[in-house]
């Protein structure tokens, strides 16, 4: 039997909390204890597959090197995202791009908890009121460890990293960015494809034959699906997406959401929230929807979800309990306009991906903040709930677990409100 730990894994840990866990449980060890490496869960799957413990590499270690006496964070940064506004135009983009790719390749690597420290850096940044232009304007901010610093300098002294540059320039990278942003394709699908020595679009043509229905359409409407909506589409999309709500049910409510909510003025998808002020009456509207929509026209795909609530205190922390379609639409374009980089003639249409979701009217304010996003704004506000608060809060609701009560609210402000945080409006939780 082994006499003492040499392998600690993590799931879902920043380097930051690795470091602050490694400190309190080092000063209570026996003197002359070698210290056990600390690892992103990525080592054990990877060893687990392999049958046997694989060798810890770098981009397995949580550990990071941190002064000893760290500066007081400053008292008008606070330490969740949710608690600061986020504009969506900020001082630092070149900076907090840089860090999102990072965040972004450790996702695509499955190194969850420096996905995570890379996010929670750069959303630091996105909230200062200034410019960074020397690396000790970051002194004492929240959430940077010694890794986001060294981007951040270097880029300071060089408009360069040349970590960065490499992620940016490596064939996974490019590859799992590329499978990735296919309709119905998600990271551990890609990665999948990516090691089968599957590079590009035509490579995923020839493996037709093994495509999910969702992903044989998102292959077929690649070229208009990765051109950016405009807002003037989204606008045209709603008045339709309003007419079929109408007739099939007058009174029921179609709202936009996602990132034109938060005041984006382009994107690769529009989601919009459907209810009906009278509790009930919401059920069962969604294939009317579709079927008004399809006599029109205008859905090319759609994929019928349905409806998985069941008790709220039993909720996991999902968006995806909604009964929900997952659409591609047939957009009619004005003659002469560019769509997917080309040219199309006269009558022309674009592909474009919409999501619509049908949510109770005593759900509707909690789906409403969480199809709004940004996804690191909600998954702070539900870590802030749940760390802060001792609270659960998903798309469906907030419940206290203890006492197993459910809040009941009107509005966004109010589940602001039940967790003692300032209101942020939409535009300002670009996180």
């Amino acid at each position: 039997m082994p006499t003492e730990v040499t392998h600690v894994v993590m799931e879902g840990t920043s380097a930051e909390e690795a470091v602050c866990w490694q400190e309190r449980k080092m000063s209570v060890l026996p003197p002359g204890c070698t210290r056990p490496a600390v690892l992103d869960i990525s080592w054990f799957t990877e060893s687990m597959a392999a049958g046997q413990p694989v060798p810890v590499e770098c981009r397995h270690r949580l550990e990071v090197a941190v002064p000893k006496k760290k500066m007081p964070s400053p008292a008008w940064m606070l330490p969740y995202a949710c608690q600061r506004p986020t504009p969506l135009v900020h001082h630092n983009a070149s900076l907090s791009e840089a860090l999102e790719t990072l965040a972004e390749a450790a996702g695509f690597d499955g190194s969850e908890g420096r996905q995570i420290a890379f996010y929670r850096a750069a959303s630091v940044l996105k909230a200062l009121p200034s410019p960074v232009t020397a690396l000790s304007q970051l002194q004492g901010l929240p959430h940077f460890g010694e890794h986001s610093c060294r981007v951040v300098q270097e880029l300071l002294e060089h408009g360069v990293c040349d970590e960065v540059e490499r992620v940016r320039l490596s064939e996974r990278y490019q590859t799992m960015k590329l499978f990735t942003q296919i309709f119905g394709v998600g990271v551990r699908t890609a990665d999948q494809w990516y090691r089968k020595g599957l590079r590009t679009l035509a490579d995923l043509q020839e493996e037709s034959q093994r495509l999910t229905q969702q992903q044989k359409a998102g292959l077929q409407h690649h070229q208009d699906l990765s051109a950016p909506i405009l807002r003037s589409d989204v606008e045209a999309l709603q008045q339709e997406v309003e007419a079929a709500v109408r007739q099939a049910l007058p009174g029921a409510t179609v709202t936009l959401a996602g990132g034109f909510r938060r005041g984006k003025l382009q994107g690769h998808d529009v989601d919009f929230l459907i209810t009906h002020p009278q509790e009930g009456q919401e059920a069962g509207l969604l294939p009317r929807v579709m079927c008004y929509l399809k006599k029109q026209g205008l859905v090319l795909y759609h994929q019928h979800q349905h409806s998985q609530q069941g008790d709220l205190t039993q909720q996991s922390h999902t968006m995806d309990a909604f009964e929900r379609s997952f659409c591609i639409f047939r957009l009619p374009q004005p003659p002469g306009a560019a769509v997917g980089g080309a040219q199309k003639p006269c009558y022309a249409w674009k592909a474009v991906r919409v999501d619509l979701v049908v949510a109770p009217i005593s759900q509707f304010p909690f789906a409403l903040l969480g199809w709004t996003g940004s996804k690191h704004f909600e998954r702070e506000l539900r870590r802030f709930s749940r760390k802060e608060r001792g609270l659960c809060l998903n798309s469906h609701g907030l419940f206290d677990p203890e006492q197993k009560t459910v809040f009941h609210v009107a509005s966004e402000e109010d589940i602001f409100r039940l967790l003692d945080l300032e209101y942020l409006p939409p535009e300002l939780r670009n996180a």
